[in-house]
């Protein structure tokens, strides 16, 4: 009995120090993962992703049509090409390409904010002929950035519509004009107004802040070589900036617009959505679904 004792003890140590190991090496494993080939396998994730949703759907093959080429911008210098998605942070990557092109050495936030939208010294495809635009897809590295749709909608509606950009007063006044009557009334447009506005229009005819992601890019016609998302955007960028040969010193910015709000974010996307008709949410469902599909974002925060 007591031989059977002393057995059975070896033998619940033995279990317990084989546990301890095992656990052990895990977290010596876990600690000396390679971040590059996390970032790797990230990639290669987002691509497997979007491949299987573009054999799924029939999309037109070729050369991009002219609005995707409006939307894709140019730095022959680095080969560096680059799909706006407005609302994904585009504005501090248009400021980046500008520096770039021109050669610049200075400091991302020395780039005025509402000019770099309206430079001419951006490039964009659609400024090339067609035969070049193809010999630049080919040979460029190519990038776009995705966000969660209805987080990206929700900062459409927060920056362009309750902070009266020029632009955007005459899209408030046709809202105000279909759901009240009334152009001129003075009580800001409301988040279900908003919806309903976006979702009595075609796809094709929106505003490229709440456009969905896949018409404004093409991916499944135009095979982007990093596909990086909002969520991750500041190791994202790290790994473009690096893959063009960027200089050392030039860093994606940590710049908002209206610095004094807060960014739009899972609790300030639920709330407005809990606003919202199930009617309402199911219709935005259908006009992103590919969007979701295809750079693997869940309905549900």
């Amino acid at each position: 009995m007591k031989n059977l004792l002393e057995k059975l003890f070896i033998l619940f140590l033995s279990s317990l120090l084989g546990a301890f190991l095992l656990q052990t090496l895990y977290s010596w494993q876990t600690e000396i993962r390679d971040p590059e080939e996390d970032w790797l396998r990230r990639q290669r994730d987002r691509k497997a992703s979007l491949d299987t949703i573009c054999q799924k759907y029939t999309f037109s093959k070729g050369k991009p049509n002219p609005q995707v080429a409006s939307q894709i911008f140019v730095d022959e210098r680095h080969n560096f090409i680059y799909c706006e998605v407005p609302k994904v942070g585009c504005s501090n990557w248009k400021k980046i390409i500008l520096l770039l092109t021109l050669n610049l050495s200075r400091d991302v936030l020395e780039v005025d904010h509402d000019r770099v939208h309206r430079t001419h010294l951006l490039r964009r495809l659609s400024s090339y002929p067609s035969d070049q635009q193809v010999k630049l897809l080919n040979s460029s590295i190519k990038v776009m950035f995705t966000r969660h749709p209805l987080e990206r909608l929700v900062s459409a509606y927060r920056d362009k519509l309750l902070h009266f950009e020029p632009f955007y007063v005459s899209v408030a006044k046709r809202i105000k004009t279909l759901f009240r009557g009334n152009p001129n009334s003075t009580d800001p447009v409301t988040f279900q107004e908003f919806v309903n506005f976006v979702l009595k229009q075609a796809p094709n005819d929106l505003d490229i802040h709440w456009k969905p992601m896949f018409m404004l890019c093409d991916p499944c016609n135009i095979h982007y070589d990093i596909l990086g998302k909002y969520e991750t955007l500041g190791e994202d960028a790290d790994h473009v900036l690096r893959r063009i040969g960027a200089p050392d010193d030039l860093q994606y910015p940590d710049f908002k617009k209206y610095g004094t709000e807060k960014r739009t974010n899972n609790n300030i996307t639920l709330n407005h959505f809990s606003k919202l008709s199930k009617d309402q949410v199911q219709k935005l469902k259908d006009l992103y679904s590919i969007d979701f599909s295809s750079f693997n974002y869940s309905f549900h925060f």
